[in-house]
């Protein structure tokens, strides 16, 4: 139970950055989450944006500015909030991200990572990914 509470903890300031902060009190606020799993959900290329193309600092489709050094990704149908593990399946690393925006929009992608989160997984370019789906299992309110 504490190895949780300390993930819960690891996972929220992880996510962290002067945007997030309403979305992730929201999310969190009350609640101490008793098991969580993480699902396989969906594979396939992925991309990335917000490095000189004009998107950092503009709003994203969830109504929050966009930071291109938070760790966001923009999903086609996912709710906004929800945690996705992506790991690169050329070289295993993996990151946490919070869908925040839609996206993308090339035939073809699954997902639209922030330059941030591409970075941390070495992804140049385009690339494949799985993307797997944090399961809140049991939440017990405070």
């Amino acid at each position: 139970m504490i190895k949780l509470a300390l993930f819960t903890l690891q996972l929220i300031s992880f996510l962290h950055s002067p945007n997030q902060d309403t979305l992730i009190n929201q999310s969190f606020q009350n609640f101490f989450i008793q098991d969580s799993v993480w699902v396989d959900y969906q594979s396939g290329k992925a991309s990335w944006y917000g490095l000189g193309d004009g998107y950092n600092g503009k709003r994203t489709a969830s109504g929050e500015i966009f930071d291109t050094y938070s760790l966001t990704a923009a999903h086609r149908t996912l709710e906004f909030g929800t945690i996705v593990r992506v790991t690169n399946l050329e070289n295993g690393k993996s990151v946490i991200v919070r869908i925040n925006d839609r996206g993308p929009f090339v035939k073809g992608r699954i997902i639209d990572l922030s330059y941030r989160a591409q970075k941390d997984i070495g992804l140049s370019g385009v690339g494949r990914v799985k993307l797997e789906l944090l399961k809140i299992v049991e939440r017990i309110k405070q």
